[in-house]
């Protein structure tokens, strides 16, 4: 053994000495090149899928595309060694590194790296970083990460003065200008697809829209603006609303919204109502949520940030409740804040290790509240990728075989389809379970239950979600929208499950309004065409 590990000290030493000396120019031009090689060809498929590669004009195009990296590439490089020229070099093999994660997922899901992917990046606990985790992720930061991060170490760049730095910046600023005009006629295209080439060009997708991602959560981080002051009908009756907040649910995979396996089966025996055309106001979760818990339309990045749900329910007298084990909710002042891991402690079975850790004692908690109003939001994980297999007990099992990869690209349609549909049979029994706990109270219940948004499951070389919202498919906007009233909830508003509306489209919008309308609570906040349950607004609409 001794000898063996012997052998290897001489190859050991020769590569601790080995150096690679080089002059700054040469450096920059190696790098701007290795990035287009190693971490773009993804961008060249892309713009070959949508031109004529093999005509003149399509071989141009795709030149300019590469120009322009290369050229963008280098000029930051440059300016980076006028500072340091150790400066430069951490940046390429930082960026070596969060290239070869992002190439991965890149390649693997078909993802792109926007604003709304890279929310998602940033609102991803350790637990869903791990279920990513692929002997191929490891095989791809170790060669195109690790590797290429040895050899920029080892690279030793010649002095060089700031004066011909800055010439050589000039002389790529100049490049870029004479190419710009000299293929001014390709600019239409690039105009056209620029946005979705941004969202793919390494490192600067990722970089640009981590910058604009972080400006709006700071913006949306910013003191919350309160909302007008309600009253409420006057009522004696205790009320119980729980809203339950889905997990990458699409609509087209559950039954009540005619989906041809039965996915749905309690829940169809209970009466709950299915409110069809339902989309989501974002594909990503920390979005969608602002949308639900929202009185407003807050999907765009210029929308204030106003006092959530919760917090405006619990600012009124109201007891209310937020029980998650999924993350990216909005700063909430409630009256119980409870994750998985705390309700886990007084949990027993096999359950606790699932959804339904969330309703553990939570009717012993609704019944132990002195307030007539409680109100409970239910977070739960869901359907949430790509280990769909995960997400329910065996028992629930019931589509095989499933596929149990986080390569979703590598099981068939069957597999994968199965595994998705199984958790959504688990969600039909989570929300039958959550009824029953309603129907125990004996008093005016509710439960509104709605996703954060929709799910790929391999449609168009998609998968998971966050595809851009302009571009993204409709099985990623698509959601379900399910109510179910108990007798003295609907005695009380004077309406029966044939009432509630059922508009031509609904919304995250809808959420905010509707809860104020089963509390009766009113407001200048309050928007009557938006609460399912006004049924004089849909009675006088349909006049």
């Amino acid at each position: 053994m001794i000898k063996l590990f012997n052998s290897f000290v001489p190859i050991r030493n020769y590569m601790l000495q080995l150096h690679w000396q080089t002059s700054a120019i040469k450096f920059i031009m190696l790098m701007s090149l290795g990035n287009i090689i190693l971490y773009n060809s993804h961008v060249f498929l892309f713009s070959a899928s949508n031109l004529d590669y093999l005509s003149l004009n399509g071989m141009l195009t795709l030149a300019t595309v590469a120009v322009v990296i290369f050229i963008v590439t280098a000029l930051f490089l440059v300016l980076l060694s006028i500072i340091s020229k150790h400066l430069a070099k951490l940046f390429c093999m930082l960026s070596a590194v969060v290239n070869s994660i992002a190439l991965y997922f890149v390649l693997t899901y078909q993802v792109v790296l926007d604003k709304t992917m890279i929310g998602n990046v940033f609102n991803t606990n350790l637990s869903e970083a791990s279920s990513y985790l692929h002997p191929k992720l490891i095989l791809y930061l170790l060669l195109l990460g690790i590797l290429p991060c040895w050899f920029i170490y080892k690279i030793r760049i010649n002095k060089i003065s700031r004066k011909s730095l800055l010439l050589q910046s000039l002389i790529f600023i100049l490049i870029m200008i004479v190419w710009a005009y000299l293929n001014a006629s390709r600019s239409l295209w690039i105009d056209k697809y620029s946005s979705r080439l941004g969202s793919r060009i390494m490192p600067w997708s990722y970089i640009g829209n981590t910058w604009k991602y972080q400006s709006m959560n700071l913006k949306f981080s910013s003191e919350q603006i309160l909302l007008p002051p309600a009253t409420f009908t006057a009522d004696n009756e205790k009320t119980v609303i729980i809203l339950v907040i889905g997990e990458a649910a699409r609509a087209k995979n559950f039954s009540l919204l005619g989906y041809g396996r039965p996915t749905n089966p309690l829940l169809a025996k209970i009466g709950v109502i299915a409110l069809r055309n339902t989309i989501s106001c974002s594909t990503y979760t920390s979005l969608s949520l602002r949308c639900i818990l929202s009185h407003t339309d807050v999907s765009s990045a210029f929308s204030k940030q106003y006092e959530p749900l919760p917090s405006y329910l619990y600012r009124h007298g109201v007891d209310v409740i937020w029980r998650t084990n999924n993350w990216s909710e909005p700063p909430l002042k409630v009256n119980s804040y409870q994750r998985n891991s705390d309700l886990e402690q007084d949990c027993k079975g096999d359950y606790c290790k699932y959804d339904e850790v969330l309703l553990s004692g939570l009717g012993e908690r609704i019944r132990a509240s002195k307030q007539q109003k409680i109100f409970a939001a239910i977070h739960h994980w869901g359907s949430h990728g790509p280990s769909y297999y995960t997400r329910y007990p065996k028992k629930f099992e019931v589509y095989k075989p499933v596929c149990k990869s986080v390569e979703l690209n590598q099981c068939t349609d069957n597999e994968l389809i199965n595994a998705y549909d199984n958790t959504i049979v688990y969600t039909d029994y989570f929300l039958a379970r959550t009824i029953e706990i309603l129907q125990e109270l004996k008093t005016s219940t509710m439960l509104i239950y709605i996703s954060d948004h929709g799910q790929s499951l391999g449609e168009y070389g998609l998968y998971l979600h966050g595809a851009p919202y302009t571009i993204a498919p409709d099985v990623q906007k698509d959601i379900p929208f399910l109510v179910w009233m108990s007798p003295e909830f609907m005695k009380k508003k004077g309406i029966n499950s044939d009432q509630i509306k059922q508009s031509q489209s609904h919304s995250h919008q809808n959420i905010f309004h509707s809860v104020m309308g089963a509390f009766n609570m009113h407001s200048d906040a309050y928007n009557d065409q938006l609460d399912i349950f006004n049924v004089m607004v849909e009675s006088f609409s349909a006049e």
